[in-house]
C-alpha cells in the first residue's frame, strides 16, 4: 500500500525521533541518515522542521539531539494522566469514609481546573464541581496551595493580573489578607476555602507531590458550610500522601 506524502513524512519524523531517543549523545546528520535509511537532504529537511518546533536541537553545527519541547509535553502528559490514575481509587475510598465530594484539581495559569471527582447523591451537596470546571486560585483551597509555593513577587504579580476579584463577602480580595492566608498554608501544609468561591460551601485541601518533590495537584473535600468536619482533615492528608507516594514522592509534606 502506498502511503500519502504527508503520512510518509510523519513516519520518517517519528523514526528520527525514535533514533535520537535511543542515544544519550548527539548524533550527526550522516549517522541519522544511515540509521533511518533516508537521503541526507531528506533527513536534514525533517530535522530542520523539528528544530523549529524545539522538538530537536543542535548542540553543535551538524549534530542533533532531542529538544526540550518533548520534555515539556512529556511532563504535561505525566502530570495529568498519572495523577488522575493514581488518585482515582484513593479518592473513592476517601469518599466512602466521609460521604462528601472529593475533588482532584491542578493549576493551569491563574486558575485551577477540576480533573476528577468522587461523589454520590447522598452527599447532600447542591453543587458538585464539574470535571473541566475552573476557578480562580485565590478563591479555592487547592488554588491557595499552588499560590503558597510561589514566592512573594509571583503572588503580587498574580494579584496585579487578576485584581483579586471576589465572588462572596468572605473572598480574599486584598493582597495583605491573601499573603497572611498563604503564610498559614505554608505553616500547616493544608488550605481552606471558607465560602470564598460560593456561599454555603466550605473546602479543605492537601497537596499531591511527584517524584521531583513538586506540587502537581491538590485533593480537596467540599461540604455544606454547616457540616464541615475537622476529623476529615487527617483522612484527607493520608489520602494525599498515598497518591503522592504512588507518584514517587518521598518527602515529608
Amino acid at each position: 500500500m502506498n502511503l500519502s506524502p504527508s503520512i510518509q513524512v510523519l513516519e520518517r519524523m517519528f523514526k528520527l525521533i525514535d533514533i535520537l531517543a535511543s542515544r544519550d549523545e548527539a548524533m550527526s546528520l550522516k549517522e541519522l541518515s544511515q540509521n533511518a535509511g533516508l537521503h541526507p537532504s531528506t533527513t536534514h529537511r525533517i530535522l530542520n522542521d523539528l528544530s523549529l518546533g524545539r522538538y530537536v536541537e543542535r548542540p553543535e553545527t551538524g549534530s542533533y539531539r532531542l529538544g526540550m519541547r518533548l520534555l515539556e509535553l512529556g511532563n504535561v502528559v505525566k502530570n495529568r494522566l498519572d495523577v488522575r490514575e493514581a488518585a482515582l481509587i484513593p479518592m473513592r475510598e476517601l469518599h466512602k469514609l466521609i460521604q462528601q465530594p472529593v475533588n482532584l484539581s491542578m493549576r493551569q495559569g491563574d486558575e485551577i481546573v477540576y480533573i476528577e471527582r468522587a461523589y454520590s447523591e447522598r452527599s447532600g451537596m447542591q453543587v458538585v464541581r464539574a470535571i473541566g470546571g475552573r476557578a480562580p486560585l485565590h478563591l479555592t483551597s487547592v488554588g491557595k496551595l499552588f499560590l503558597a509555593v510561589d514566592d512573594n513577587d509571583k503572588v503580587r504579580a498574580y494579584a496585579n493580573r487578576t485584581g483579586l476579584v471576589g465572588h462572596t463577602k468572605t473572598s480574599l480580595t486584598d493582597l495583605r489578607s491573601l499573603e497572611r492566608e498563604l503564610s498559614r498554608v505554608r505553616q500547616y501544609g493544608i488550605a481552606r476555602d471558607n465560602e470564598e468561591l460560593e456561599i454555603g460551601v466550605r473546602c479543605m485541601a492537601a497537596g499531591i507531590y511527584d517524584d521531583q518533590n513538586k506540587l502537581v495537584a491538590g485533593l480537596s473535600i467540599s461540604a455544606p458550610a454547616d457540616r464541615i468536619d475537622e476529623t476529615w482533615l487527617a483522612k484527607l492528608q493520608v489520602t494525599a500522601k498515598e497518591i503522592s507516594a504512588a507518584l514517587g514522592y518521598h518527602g515529608n509534606n
